[in-house]
């Protein structure tokens, strides 16, 4: 994994709504992806996780703040050739198969549409569709056919061969694996896993799933209300959480011992455990590579301040 970061986000905001009822969704994230690794964004639904994702690929507009792509600023208005590079080297797997893929187009318009109008050869094209889909494990042969003649992991899979098509660099999968059969589940995140050692991809893995977080993923953030509270490597995070709201996330994980799944106690996050009234949190370094968001009072209770 290389020390550089290919992808920075530095106090990204992003807000929806009229000037007059401004809904702030993401508010001041930042963190760095480095080349090589899995970044992982962990939170309950509608904490901001897959927000941030659709901003770095330019979907949503940033409020505040700027994206890096290869040191470049990617957010905001940029000219169309870095546009272009964007949209080649970032690319998106989406949550829901059954929906991420239209259902009147052939495989092969699915996979190819990105390289659609770039001046390459129908030749070429076919060559890429070809190479894509058998990389993700499927025939050649099936690019004729509709998406509604594949099961739900086959239809990850073309999403992941979209994907693929374009020689990406750096891929933001949002909740690739929730909408799947647990059978399935595997096989998906191995072939992720698989396909990042051949290519060199760097993946920005989007999830709600601390246990799948801990197989794939290097480092992870933890996202509440559209803030980060806590960000780790990932066996650092599971060995000392230090945010309540991450140690509730991961009390919820389930233990496939049955007995110890009825001795585990639950925990439960309340926003009121915190006392930001007049000391306001900063989020801070307590331990190299393990930054919590917290204010003076609770940086002392865990000793990262005397």
């Amino acid at each position: 994994m290389d020390n550089k970061p290919i992808l920075s986000v530095e106090n990204l905001e992003v807000s929806f709504g009229s000037r007059r009822k401004r809904f702030k969704a993401v508010k001041g994230v930042s963190f760095d992806v480095h080349r090589g690794e899995t970044f992982g964004i962990v939170g309950e639904s509608g904490s901001g996780k897959t927000t941030i994702g659709r901003a770095i690929i330019r979907v949503y507009p940033a409020s505040a703040g700027t994206v890096r792509f290869h040191d470049q600023v990617i957010s905001g208005p940029i000219p169309r050739a870095l546009r272009r590079e964007v949209t080649d080297k970032i690319q998106m797997i989406f949550q829901d198969p059954m929906a991420s893929l239209n259902e009147r187009a052939k495989i092969d318009y699915i996979v190819s549409e990105g390289l659609l109008g770039r001046g390459l050869s129908k030749e070429e094209i076919h060559r890429r569709v070809d190479s894509a889909l058998r990389a993700v494990g499927l025939l050649p042969e099936f690019a004729s056919r509709f998406p509604h003649e594949f099961s739900g992991g086959q239809r990850q899979r073309i999403g992941i061969a979209r994907a693929l098509v374009m020689n990406p660099e750096f891929i933001i999968a949002d909740e690739p694996i929730s909408a799947l059969d647990v059978s399935i589940r595997a096989q998906v995140l191995n072939l992720m896993s698989r396909l990042q050692k051949e290519r060199g991809l760097t993946y920005l893995f989007i999830s709600h799933d601390l246990s799948v977080m801990r197989f794939i993923c290097d480092r992870i953030a933890v996202i509440h209300m559209g803030e980060i509270v806590e960000l780790a490597e990932t066996e650092q995070l599971f060995r000392r959480p230090l945010h309540p709201y991450t140690q509730a996330l991961l009390s919820a994980i389930p233990v496939p011992n049955p007995e110890v799944e009825k001795r585990k106690k639950l925990q439960t996050y309340d926003p009121a455990c915190h006392h930001y009234e007049t000391d306001r949190p900063v989020f801070t370094e307590v331990e190299p590579g393990h930054f919590l968001l917290a204010n003076k009072e609770e940086l002392s209770a865990i000793g990262a301040i005397s």
